[in-house]
């Protein structure tokens, strides 16, 4: 697919921090969860950064976004806190949500980021209902809705879609296929396999599958899902095809894939592919690359920092903003 090349050196060199950072984030983490430092479920987003940055970077700061359990890279490509991130993985009382979501449940308010949400497809009707306020208080906002694949089995999936064409909401659904429902490879899950945004033909929702390993395409498309939502036209639904390198969550011995699958995924990978273009497109030079990753390297060294230091949220927070 031919991406229009409508991008400047800055925008460059942001594009490819926050990718690294996200990659980096995501390797600490793990770490820090091999130390038991981070309990419960971890899962990581390593080789979907390009469908984040893409994507969340499309936004303006009156939009909404709202996602599943693999948060990390939406949250951070949304502008939280990379220190508070971790510090809420850590279970810290620094955390954003003072220690009490953890890795599932990221959430900003003041980014306009409405959460990571567990229960698979559940966070689909809640966006459908930021659309609904962004529609009734005449807002010039959009809200889009992060999901995986295997989402598109629950009844969330359609009930959302739906309601969102008959009532012309602002919505973009962005469905992040990265073929694997935990252990379950789509083929088997789902009749339209790798082509399931046509589902969304059938709702009269204007549909497109993209690559998401190039961060180019997914930001040109998502641009475009945005104009049509912002012109009133109603919702728009995006399936990006994209890889995740690690298992489901640091629980998955990832058994039910071959390491040359993964491997062949790894040479198209999001990053590697970005600096390449911006390379030979002489938007960036290997002096300005290096200087950003040796930043990148410094700056996931303060939010490990931080995290580890930070302290434990007192036995008195147990019984705050419990309201039921």
């Amino acid at each position: 697919m031919k991406v229009a090349l409508d991008i400047d050196k800055a925008q460059v060199a942001e594009y490819y921090r926050m990718m690294l950072l996200i990659r980096q984030f995501e390797e600490a983490s793990s770490r820090l969860y091999m130390q038991s430092l981070i309990r419960g479920f971890l899962h990581l987003y390593i080789g979907e950064e390009a469908v984040a940055v893409g994507a969340v970077g499309s936004l303006e700061p009156q939009d909404y976004v709202i996602t599943h359990y693999r948060d990390h890279g939406h949250a951070l490509a949304r502008g939280m806190d990379p220190k508070a991130c971790m510090a809420e993985l850590c279970g810290r009382a620094t955390g954003s949500s003072g220690g009490k979501g953890g890795s599932m449940h990221l959430f900003d308010a003041e980014k306009h980021f409405m959460g990571g949400h567990a229960i698979v497809g559940g966070q689909m009707p809640i966006g459908v209902g930021i659309g609904l306020g962004i529609k009734m208080k005449q807002e010039n906002g959009v809200v889009l809705i992060f999901f995986g694949d295997g989402a598109v089995n629950e009844g969330e999936f359609h009930e959302s879609l739906n309601l969102a064409s008959l009532w012309k909401l602002p919505c973009i659904f962005f469905l992040e296929n990265n073929l694997y429902g935990m252990g379950t490879h789509v083929d088997r899950t789902h009749a339209a396999g790798r082509d399931i945004y046509k589902s969304a033909e059938y709702y009269d929702i204007p549909a497109m599958q993209v690559d998401g390993m190039d961060l180019l395409e997914v930001r040109e498309w998502t641009n475009e899902a945005i104009r049509s939502a912002r012109a009133g036209n109603g919702p728009y639904f995006i399936e990006a095809m994209t890889y995740r390198y690690r298992g489901h969550s640091m629980a998955d011995p990832v058994n039910y894939r071959e390491n040359s699958e993964v491997e062949e995924w790894r040479i198209n990978d999001p990053i590697d592919r970005f600096k390449a273009f911006a390379l030979g497109e002489g938007l960036i030079t290997q002096d300005e690359l290096h200087e950003i990753d040796t930043e990148v390297t410094a700056e996931i060294e303060e939010v490990v920092k931080f995290a580890r230091e930070s302290p434990f949220p007192d036995m008195d927070a147990l019984y705050k903003n419990v309201y039921a």
